[in-house]
């Protein structure tokens, strides 16, 4: 019998209480919240299997479960502030497995409290612990001198070099070098940590990651300091607010009802349905295809007029889909390409699990508004007119055509 594929499992502690800064899981980096940055960054990475966010509090439960992660209650004793993060990661391991009937092979720590996470670093600490480690950080090059204060009470200040002589100052190219914690993602063998209850044990491999990208957030300045680097650093690694140009995005995805079409049904005697469709649209479809971008129509509609539209454009189709973002991650998956690349065209409710697999969650003009709101672009055509042929725009030019062709 084929042994199954690994099960990975992140999870992400965010209580509700913080006296640093209150309601701080909740707060907004770029327009997001923390939680669902977090939640973002797991989804998106790849040989994740299943995020599970760890709360005490309905709030940021109902914004985990709009980002597109699992949740489970965190008992009061471990939502203190004295509660380690490890008896949190013990319960939601314990949880899973009951839901599961197995123990995850890899399991993850994943910080809110670090909103420049990105899928990459997520994937290295899981492909780490997967490869042979037994437990993996993300950590950043750091060359600075260390100084430890030795001033007690009774006596003034005394400086001590920590990482140095201070005596002898050796260039950075000349020191060995040292790598800082960031505090953002770990990743542990499932029964060794169980085992031991802490996050290093055994072999613990260190993830190198753009120290650019380094911030927690333990009070109002550091937030304050994560906002305004948001437009500097966001890019593909969280929803944002700019529409995306060439060489942005590797694939292309659409839903159907309402983004192909104006979301109406015509119904004749016999029961069939008619819909309209834009030829906009399947301009902008057929020089999507010719540019070599991969294209797909993902509908949770099992109808014969959206296999029909598929044949037409000459795009592959998945419909009749209950879980649309299981079946985009399992594409995504099986094209190689990385889900933070992909644009997602939508426009309600069902589409919202996808936005948050997606890089480049996109909202057609007539969407309804809590989709609007979570997308990352909205165009200014409605869906069925004309809203897939300004989408292609945006990645090909107004004439349509690709850079990489005449």
């Amino acid at each position: 019998m084929r042994d199954p594929a690994p099960r990975v499992l992140a999870v992400i502690p965010a209580r509700g209480g913080s006296k640093g800064v209150p309601g701080k899981n909740l707060a907004e980096v770029g327009g997001v919240p923390l939680v669902a940055r977090a939640v973002h960054a797991c989804r998106t990475a790849r040989l994740v299997s299943e995020v599970l966010v760890s709360t005490d509090d309905p709030a940021i439960a109902e914004a985990a479960r709009a980002a597109g992660a699992t949740t489970v209650e965190r008992p009061a004793p471990l939502s203190g502030d004295t509660a380690p993060s490890e008896a949190a990661v013990l319960h939601a391991l314990d949880t899973d497995e009951a839901r599961h009937g197995r123990l995850a092979d890899v399991v993850l720590l994943v910080q809110c409290t670090s909103p420049f996470l990105t899928a990459d670093d997520v994937a290295g600490v899981t492909a780490a612990v997967l490869e042979g480690a037994d437990t993996a950080v993300t950590a950043a090059p750091f060359h600075g001198f260390l100084w430890r204060d030795l001033a007690t009470g009774a006596t003034p200040s005394s400086g001590h070099g920590v990482n140095h002589d201070a005596a002898h100052r050796p260039r950075r190219q000349d020191r060995p070098e040292d790598l800082l914690e960031t505090g953002a993602a770990y990743a542990m063998r499932g029964d060794g940590f169980r085992a031991v209850r802490h996050r290093f044990f055994g072999r613990t491999a260190l993830v190198r990651t753009d120290p650019a990208r380094v911030l927690e957030i333990d009070d109002p300045h550091d937030l304050a300091r994560a906002r305004a680097l948001a437009p500097l650093l966001d890019r593909n690694e969280a929803p944002g607010a700019r529409r995306p140009g060439p060489g942005d995005v590797d694939a292309v995805v659409l839903d159907f009802d309402g983004t192909q079409t104006d979301d109406t049904v015509q119904i004749d005697a016999e029961g069939r349905e008619r819909v309209s469709v834009h030829r906009g649209d399947g301009l902008g479809i057929a020089a999507l295809r010719d540019a070599g971008i991969p294209l797909l129509i993902l509908s949770t509609e099992q109808n014969p007029v959206v296999t029909a539209r598929a044949r037409k454009l000459r795009i592959p189709v998945l419909h009749g889909v209950d879980r649309k973002d299981e079946a985009l991650k399992q594409w995504c998956d099986e094209q190689g390409v990385d889900p933070a690349r992909v644009l997602y065209a939508g426009n309600d409710a069902n589409d919202l699990p996808c936005f948050a697999l997606a890089g480049w969650p996109v909202a057609v003009a007539s969407a309804h508004e809590p989709v609007r709101r979570a997308a990352r672009a909205v165009t200014t055509a409605p869906g069925g007119r004309g809203a897939v042929r300004e989408i292609a725009s945006w990645l090909l030019g107004p004439d349509l055509k690709s850079p990489h062709r005449p």
